[in-house]
């Protein structure tokens, strides 16, 4: 029989009318499985569920498989990333099967067993959930389980601890063979309620969505009450003293020292961004005495390795060794590293073997301090934490109750250089100009900060908004998409210690600094009699002195990393051009004009490029206008305040008002690689001003 949607329709707004409710259950049940990084990790695991229609081609019954597609995460999936199969055609390519040493041939038949448009593309996995013959499955990849299936004697633990409900597959690499190894196991033992895979993650089911979910939560608790009740009370061994955390204000303030010299390891190959950790759980692994015996070990999971490299970098230094020591110790182990890592993919690689992607670490594991993971953005380096942390719980647990053994190292090659999963990175799409690099704005929480913090955000980059209001730059953060995207900071460009406060913790939360916009800034009009030293020494602390200090911090980071950069000042026109009333004003713009020109002199050898822009007239949506400049503006040429803007355009060349988005673009033009060996240049944006021409 056909099953028919609820009466009341979806529960959730992604699910179109007409889908059987036992899709809508699937989907729920995926997001609360994806819920918990313990149960399965960010992109890891599937579920599916399989439903009866009427075939619109055919007017006949037809059994639908709806499941997890390639690249999607469980916690966060939707209706569109559901792959829709026919079962029939499906199950019908086990005619089609030459062997494990054909399978990848398996994946380019899967898209002609969809079922009508649409749909995300099937992933390796589809097998599984296809050949076993039973409504709902779940594919995951919980640490508890994990820690049996990567234990030297995972089998016999298995038995153990499930009393035979619950069958084992040994390391097998996910695709056809081993959706029909589950589908042989439960022809001969029907009742089973599972089977763990080694190396890899558990496999359960039921008759519906509700009875899939409870077993899964049921076994993965059952495993981490085995290993509590049966395991080792200290598997790792005892804490080393040199390598206990430091207190964590002076962990901080090491990790964000260290961050520079770390991310100028992990993107020798490519430029990376980084991710922070200093939990419990970490600190905890890195202070145990079988940290140096499991390191090296690697991950066991695919998924795991499949983003963490074959095994992290760990730094033997003190936890508070001098940088310089650090630094020198870091560029023999990175050495180390890249050799050994060049020896393992020589030794593993074969005829189409896609080439070597890098030989820089993605995990870097510093004791007494925390962990630092790395990726291409944000979100991937944070992600390949996470996933350190399902392998640090992994290992734990395999100690406890035996010795931790993952699969070989042929096999995670194997996986590491799938073929199907280089053509996953082919297809992902071409990174913006600004990708992999932050960028940090001062006065960025309004006017043309904000402006800039937008066209940043959009061509790729990570952003640091700095401001002294720290509610308007934290809104703002969120606004641009949050802690993978943009961070606020409390920033008064005055305070010394609050600039190397402000970019440390902006540092530490990308992994680094590449762009720096000196954006802040105020004006008090005065004329000269009016101009009182107090009035003077306000505009120079915030501009000419902010920037210098703000500037001295940046490439102080900048330099560590060696990766170059860019400084951007928001100068002015008034930096060339003379007005009346306004000298405080006009000579702080000067200072940072000709700023420009000598950290342009000074930084050229590092790489940095310093450039400035000089708009003029940026009335609409500008925190110095609305503050009382606009007012103290429009008194002395004689206008209506709200006409300012329109004044200041009729005095241009080309007669345009010039709004915070145009400065905007010329920090975009200025950074995104298009002038790549210009430094020293100050650009007008100011409509065409005579009198601002630069000469």
């Amino acid at each position: 029989m056909t099953q028919q949607p609820d009466a009341n329709g979806p529960s959730r707004d992604d699910v179109p009318a007409g889908v059987p409710a036992d899709v809508t259950a699937m989907l729920d049940r995926a997001n609360r499985l994806g819920a918990d990084p313990t149960v399965t990790n960010y992109g890891g695991g599937n579920t599916s569920c399989k439903v009866e229609v009427t075939h619109p081609a055919t007017g006949e019954p037809a059994t639908l498989l709806y499941v997890k597609g390639s690249g999607g995460d469980l916690g966060t999936l939707r209706f569109g990333g559901l792959a829709v199969l026919e079962l029939a055609r499906l199950r019908g390519l086990d005619d089609r099967y030459r062997g494990q040493e054909h399978e990848d041939e398996m994946v380019e038949l899967f898209p002609w067993c969809a079922y009508g448009p649409g749909g995300a593309a099937p992933s390796i996995d589809t097998p599984m959930h296809g050949l076993v013959d039973r409504p709902h499955i779940d594919h995951l990849h919980p640490d508890s389980v994990i820690a049996l299936a990567a234990s030297a004697d995972g089998e016999r633990l298995t038995a153990e601890c499930y009393g035979g409900r619950v069958a084992w597959i040994p390391w097998v690499r996910p695709g056809w063979e081993l959706g029909r190894l589950h589908r042989r196991l439960l022809e001969e033992n029907p009742q089973l309620e599972g089977v763990v895979l080694g190396g890899h993650g558990l496999t359960c089911w039921g008759a519906s969505s509700d009875e899939c979910e409870q077993r899964a939560f049921k076994l993965i608790g059952e495993a981490a009450e085995f290993i509590a009740r049966t395991g080792r009370p200290e598997p790792l061994g005892p804490v080393r003293a040199d390598r206990a955390p430091l207190p964590e204000a002076e962990r901080r303030a090491r990790a964000a020292a260290l961050v520079p010299l770390l991310r100028r390891v992990a993107s020798t190959d490519a430029r990376m961004l980084g991710h922070y950790n200093d939990s419990e759980v970490v600190l905890d692994f890195l202070s145990r005495e079988a940290l140096d015996r499991l390191v090296p070990l690697g991950t066991s999971c695919p998924d795991h390795f499949l983003r963490t490299k074959v095994r992290p970098l760990l730094c033997d230094t003190a936890p508070d060794a001098p940088l310089e020591e650090v630094e020198q110790r870091l560029g023999e182990l990175h050495a180390a590293y890249r050799e050994e890592y060049r020896a393992y993919y020589e030794r593993n690689a074969g005829p189409g073997t896609p080439p070597m992607r890098g030989a820089d670490p993605a995990i870097v594991l510093v004791p007494g301090v925390g962990m630092f993971s790395f990726g291409r953005n944000k979100q991937t380096a944070r992600v390949t934490g996470e996933f350190y942390v399902n392998a640090i719980n992994v290992m734990r647990g395999a100690e406890a109750v035996s010795a931790y053994q993952p699969v070989d190292e042929a096999e995670k090659f194997r996986v590491e250089y799938w073929p199907l999963e280089e053509a996953k990175l082919q297809r992902m799409p071409k990174p913006k100009p600004l990708a992999g690099r932050v960028a940090l704005v001062t006065g960025g929480a309004s006017g043309i900060g904000r402006a800039t913090c937008h066209a940043l955000a959009s061509q790729g980059a990570c952003v640091v908004v700095a401001d002294l209001d720290l509610a308007g730059a934290e809104a703002l953060a969120k606004e641009l998409g949050g802690p993978d995207v943009a961070v606020g900071v409390e920033m008064d460009v005055a305070d010394e210690e609050a600039i190397k406060a402000g970019v440390a913790a902006g540092t530490l939360a990308f992994g680094g600094l590449d762009l720096v916009v000196n954006n802040a800034g105020l004006s008090k009009s005065a004329a000269l009699e009016e101009t009182s030293a107090q009035l003077w020494d306000l505009q120079h602390n915030v501009m000419p002195r902010g920037s210098f200090l703000v500037s001295r911090e940046a490439a102080a980071t900048m330099r560590r990393q060696g990766l170059g950069g860019d400084i951007v000042y928001i100068a002015s026109k008034n930096a060339i051009a003379a007005g009346p009333k306004n000298i405080a004003y006009s000579s702080a713009k000067a200072s940072q004009a000709h700023q420009v020109r000598l950290l342009a002199a000074e930084l050229g050898e590092h790489g940095i490029r310093v450039n400035g822009i000089n708009p003029d007239g940026v009335v609409r949506g500008s925190g110095i206008f609305s503050g009382g400049w606009g007012a103290d503006r429009a008194k002395v040429y004689g206008v209506k305040e709200e006409q300012l803007g329109e004044f200041y355009a009729q005095r241009t060349l080309l007669k345009r008002e010039i709004l915070p988005e145009h400065v905007a673009e010329a920090v975009l033009a200025l950074t995104d690689g298009s002038l790549e060996v210009t430094t020293g240049l100050l650009v007008p944006v100011d409509g065409g001003v005579p009198m601002g021409f630069l000469r």
